[in-house]
């Protein structure tokens, strides 16, 4: 019989598993100086989910088309919907670690689990109450904006699962600095006819993951060490603010180093960015005239970087020319 080994490619699954759940457990946070954000109810508590698996036992459901040892990924999507109704945790991480482990546990067959969420966000509607408009805590509506992601691998070990791999996440974040950007001084040549820019609106689209130096960590939030996705959006959006930078590339590295100082229980922050500024039509004559843009013509550049506690720095200062006064 084959046998796997470490350069076989061996998996299935169910993707796109919309899960609804009401009424998780709620997350407190300990506060940051970045945001607003201590915690939240999670009355509602709803994820895309991702979900394979992988194990010695499903090899010859390729080679000899035997179907004895497969799960049927109806059955999968029927499991993570029933099991996450008796979740008893309230962070995506935790989510994704119970479904993995309680998966495996009936299965023993199974050598590996590999998933991954988005969580689907829902926001309170104000509604009218004592002294004005307070958050409602029946009635919601559904965002589109950024939300929580993360992902994980977990492995059968010999004395329980490993869990050999787990990023939390913050995905789709869309920001828009309208001046106190700027890009020059690159290479000029031949092929160059992109302008300096000395003063410029830049509208980015961002997404951060994060591990942490124990993994059990991002599935624990009551050891206090749990790192909120609201937190992280809040230091990204705080720092684009406070500094006039003179690239995306440098921008990340400022909220990096940011992210890095509020969490040392952080190992690594990675980013991919991309640059969806848009193309001016009227030119504003300085930071604070009007002008008039349209959405930029593809293709777009994009940034991939990281950053581990061997990059941190002391705070940096906001720059000369910043906008952090508004």
């Amino acid at each position: 019989m084959l046998k796997i080994n470490s350069g076989r490619t061996l998996y299935y699954g169910k993707g796109d598993v919309l899960v609804y759940r009401t009424y998780a457990e709620p997350l407190e946070a300990a506060p940051i100086p970045e945001s607003p954000f201590v915690g939240e109810d999670n009355i509602l508590f709803a994820h895309n989910i991702r979900f394979a698996v992988s194990g010695e036992a499903l090899l010859t459901s390729f080679t000899d088309g035997d179907n004895a040892q497969l799960v049927a990924t109806d059955s999968m999507k029927n499991f993570i919907l029933r099991q996450a109704a008796t979740f008893e945790g309230g962070t995506t991480e935790g989510l994704l670690h119970f479904l993995a482990v309680r998966f495996m546990e009936t299965y023993g067959h199974i050598d590996t689990v590999q998933l991954s969420a988005n969580r689907i966000p829902f926001l309170p509607l104000p509604v009218p109450g004592p002294g004005g408009f307070l958050d409602n805590r029946l009635v919601y509506r559904r965002s589109y904006n950024d939300h929580a992601a993360a992902e994980m691998k977990l492995a059968r070990g010999a004395e329980g699962y490993d869990l050999d791999e787990a990023w939390s996440g913050l995905s789709d974040l869309q920001l828009i600095k309208v001046s106190g950007s700027s890009f020059y001084g690159f290479i000029r040549d031949e092929y160059t006819t992109l302008p300096d820019a000395y003063d410029r609106p830049l509208f980015i689209f961002l997404d951060i993951r994060w591990r942490y130096d124990d993994p059990q960590d991002a599935i624990r939030p009551e050891a206090g060490k749990h790192v909120p996705v609201q937190q992280i959006r809040d230091i990204a959006q705080n720092v684009f603010y406070e500094f006039a930078t003179p690239s995306i590339q440098h921008l990340i590295w400022l909220i990096g180093q940011r992210i890095l100082i509020r969490f040392p229980q952080l190992a690594e922050v990675r980013f991919e960015t991309s640059n969806r500024t848009w193309e001016t039509v009227v030119e504003p004559a300085d930071g604070l005239s009007s002008g008039v843009f349209t959405e930029p013509r593809p293709p777009f550049g994009f940034q991939g970087f990281s950053m581990t506690r061997e990059d941190l720095i002391a705070t940096p200062e906001p720059a000369e020319g910043t906008v952090s006064s508004g």
